[in-house]
């Protein structure tokens, strides 16, 4: 996928939707994040998702950020739950959370959500214990490193791993020895799962050895929330398209809003909120005509 050159050659890559469709086609996302001191983190994800037309999103916060996520977010639907007194979400949320999840069909994880054992074994039980799609990002990568290896590989579907390069060596034990493509490319066939390795050129990998390079995006998107962001865009596709095709999209999609938004703001003065607010142009750019 190639970074557009002219606003009318950019690839189409969306279907049109269908005239009779309601906003139960377009799938359930759960979005699980978020601590006390970060509530912006779990809030991105969601608007993102939001504007890359999931049909419905829940968003789990602790229940001591609830009330400012909640003011924060309109479209998305606020729950929240049980967190421990530093207000890092609890395992005790678990049970209120696999209700939830049993309505949905992606889980993403990880934005602002903290270092606890019980965000550990949030991530244990609710990605592995779900037939839904998982997204893992940010402290639930963390989370991963200290579950152990065979974790990746017991999950009933192959999870989608957003890390940059220092959560894919700190978190995850990778090598980026062999370069960030071949880097990616082993990981995801050791561990069952499928890498999204962030950075410029952002490297994406199936278990199966399948690889993709994206070249949209600037160096404006290197900022606070733009991890998040394309968290709520990966789960939002992921709702509405085969993996195959979401995560590569997700990532092209996450780079050319962060393109449209630099067009207008420049790539020092933009936010992730500018980005998010240019996904619906960047989504009619590659919607087939």
């Amino acid at each position: 996928m190639d970074r557009f050159t002219a606003r009318q050659n950019a690839p189409s890559l969306l279907p049109r939707r269908a005239r009779e469709s309601s906003k139960h086609d377009y799938g359930r996302l759960l979005i699980v994040g978020g601590s006390v001191g970060y509530s912006g983190a779990p809030t991105l994800a969601s608007r993102a998702a939001v504007r890359a037309g999931a049909g419905l999103v829940h968003l789990a916060v602790p229940r001591d950020i609830y009330t400012i996520a909640a003011v924060k977010n309109d479209e998305a639907m606020v729950m929240p739950v049980e967190c421990d007194a530093e207000g890092v979400m609890s395992s005790a949320a678990i049970p209120e959370l696999e209700r939830t999840l049993s309505r949905c069909g992606v889980l993403a994880m990880g934005p602002g959500f903290g270092r606890s054992g019980g965000v550990t074994e949030l991530v244990r039980s609710l990605a592995g214990g779900t037939n839904a799609r998982v997204v893992l990002d940010a402290d639930a990568l963390w989370a991963v490193g200290r579950l152990g290896g065979d974790f990746l590989a017991s999950l009933t579907k192959p999870a989608v791993l957003t890390p940059h390069e220092g959560e894919f060596v700190n978190h995850l034990g990778g090598s980026l020895e062999p370069g960030r493509l071949e880097a990616a490319r082993q990981y995801a066939v050791k561990n069952r799962c499928i890498l999204v390795l962030k950075g410029a050129n952002t490297a994406v990998a199936f278990p199966d050895g399948k690889t993709y390079v994206n070249h949209s995006g600037n160096p404006g998107l290197a900022r606070g929330g733009s991890g998040d962001a394309l968290t709520g865009i990966m789960g939002a596709l992921l709702c509405q398209f085969t993996a195959e095709k979401a995560v590569p999209l997700a990532v092209y999609l996450h780079g050319l809003a962060g393109d449209l938004a630099a067009e207008v703001k420049g790539e020092y003065g933009m936010t992730i909120t500018d980005v998010i607010e240019a996904l619906p142009e960047a989504m009619k750019l590659i919607t087939e005509e």
